[in-house]
Order: C-alpha cells, then structure tokens, then sequence
C-alpha cells in the first residue's frame, strides 16, 4: 500500500481528504509550519496514538487519537504523503528516520 492507500485507510475518516480536518475533533494536516516543527513526532503520533490538546491557526482540538500499529514502512510512506501532500514539500522520509523517532518516542 502507497502513502495515499494508507491515509485514505487509516486518516481520512478524521482528517478529511484535503487534511482539513474535522470540526472541533481532528485538526487540519495542512499547516505547513505546523508540520515541520513536528515531523521528527509524527511517527510516535501516528503509531502510538495521541490525546494530549493540539493548537493549530490559535484553534484548540482535543480529540484523542487512536495509535495505528502499522509497519515503519507504512509509517514512512504515510508520513511522506503527508508532508509532501495538503501543499507541503518537506521531501522524503525513511525507514530507518522513522526507527530513529520511534526510538524518541516520549
């Protein structure tokens, strides 16, 4: 499966399929800045889940985020669509970067 098949499997239900965001639950994916202050966090997010408030364009969200065991990579292809997709260009991300911050997870 290719960064879009897992983000379309695994995001797009809470994200939207623009990364949007939903509502007041799931915050939009399409804050550059946003983006790359936390790309080294994404895969602790992505893989771990996540329940603490996010604050993005001064909008609170305090949704919980359920973890996604999926493999490192499936991780570093879905972590690639995302900050290359929603008007993002923050080039490529490897397995071996995704073993790194998972490494750092806190």
């Amino acid at each position: 499966m290719n960064g879009r098949d897992l983000y379309i499997k695994h995001c797009q239900n809470c994200h939207g399929a623009k990364g949007e965001g939903l509502g007041e639950l799931a915050p939009p994916l399409t804050d550059s800045v946003f983006m790359r202050q936390r790309k080294q966090q994404l895969a602790c997010i992505i893989k771990n889940g996540y329940s603490t408030p996010v604050t993005v364009h001064g909008k609170v969200y305090e949704g919980k985020m359920p973890d996604f065991n999926l493999a490192n990579i499936d991780l570093a292809q879905l972590i690639v669509y995302i900050t290359n997709g929603f008007g993002h260009q923050q080039g490529m991300y490897s397995t071996d970067q995704v073993e790194k911050d998972l490494a750092n997870c806190k």
